[in-house]
């Protein structure tokens, strides 16, 4: 989808992904989905919730994933 986003729990990531990896993750996709690369003043409040909520998935996401094994993907 979209190529900066990089995976970030491991095996991809030697540690937890950061607040900031996620955050950053977050704000890729929301660009991405938006079309948006910085929004206009009149959209960047909507534009910021965004990126929040999608950080508040990511975060949550990665914390109750289960992973399997070295090698799962």
């Amino acid at each position: 989808m979209c190529r900066s986003i990089k995976t970030l729990r491991p095996p991809a990531l030697a540690e937890e992904a950061t607040e900031d990896e996620i955050r950053a993750a977050a704000l890729q996709y929301v660009r991405k989905v938006s079309g948006f690369r910085a929004p206009a003043a009149h959209n960047q409040e909507v534009f910021d919730r965004a990126v929040t909520a999608v950080a508040a998935a990511t975060a949550e996401l990665l914390a109750d994933l289960e992973v399997r094994g070295a090698g799962s993907r």
